[in-house]
Parts: structure tokens; sequence; C-alpha cells
């Protein structure tokens, strides 16, 4: 059982990529792709992913090819073994992975500033700037240099 044409038809209209209009600086020009010499007689194949065409109606169902198709030449990237096209547009997709992001950020936010609850004691206060005096001071309670252990000694 052959594909039907339509499949290959609305690939190519997909495919086909309009000229661009520029009102500013040069105009562009589109140069539409030129086919590779070295395919000779080979026939066009569309580049259509085949994990895009229906799922039954095809002589091979899992690579959903048909005995005597022409692969095409690009078939490593375009077969069911290839990397998925995308089922959400890229713009999309970041969009609502920047909304799920801000989402459990704005809630981890919301936990920690407004429904963490105040602290049920007082921290506690020691006299003398936190008995700096006590303790010697600020100098004494300083890490000693690696270097001064050695010269003590």
């Amino acid at each position: 059982m052959r594909v039907p044409n339509s499949v290959y038809a609305s690939a190519k209209r997909i495919a086909r990529i309009p000229p661009s209009h520029r009102s500013y600086a040069t105009p562009a020009t589109y140069n539409a792709q030129q086919r590779d010499p070295q395919l000779a007689d080979y026939p066009d194949v569309p580049f259509v992913s085949n994990q895009t065409l229906p799922a039954r109606g095809w002589w091979d169902q899992q690579m959903r090819r048909n005995f005597g198709d022409p692969v095409h030449e690009n078939d490593e990237v375009l077969s069911m073994w290839g990397p998925d096209p995308p089922v959400v547009p890229p713009r999309t997709a970041l969009l609502h992975f920047s909304i799920a992001a801000m989402t459990f950020v704005s809630f981890g936010l919301l936990c920690n500033f407004v429904l963490l609850p105040e602290r049920p004691t007082v921290p506690r206060e020691y006299p003398y700037s936190g008995l700096v005096r006590e303790l010697g001071g600020l100098e004494e309670n300083k890490a000693r240099d690696e270097g001064s252990d050695a010269e003590d000694e």
C-alpha cells in the first residue's frame, strides 16, 4: 500500500520557504536550493520525518515505509530512530517553561517570607559586644596562619 500523494504534497507545502521582503537596505533575493548533482536521476523525496506519518497502512509498520519506496538522502535524520520533531514550537515551549519556573520560585518565596512563622524565642544576647572582651579581643580570636605555627615552635 502506498502513501497518498496528499501527504507528500502537504510536506512540500510546509517545506516551501517564502522569499524575504525587506524594505530597508538592499533587497534580499531568495535562491532556491540547488539539486545535488551527485543524486543524478534519484527521485526528489520530500524532507518529512517518518514520525509525522500515519502509523498504519505500511509494508514495514515500524519504519513506516513501503517496499520499494525511495529512501531520502538524510534518512538517518528522518527515520523513526532520528531526533523527534518538536510537537510544541520552541517559543511556546520556552514560555511554558518560564511560567513553570516562575511558579516554583514564587511558591518558594511565598513559603520563605509569608508562611514562615516568627521565632518563638528571643535570640541570645551577650554583653560587651558579644563577649569580645571576655574572649580576649578580636585579634586573639583570629585564625592563625600556618606559617606562624612553625615560627612559634
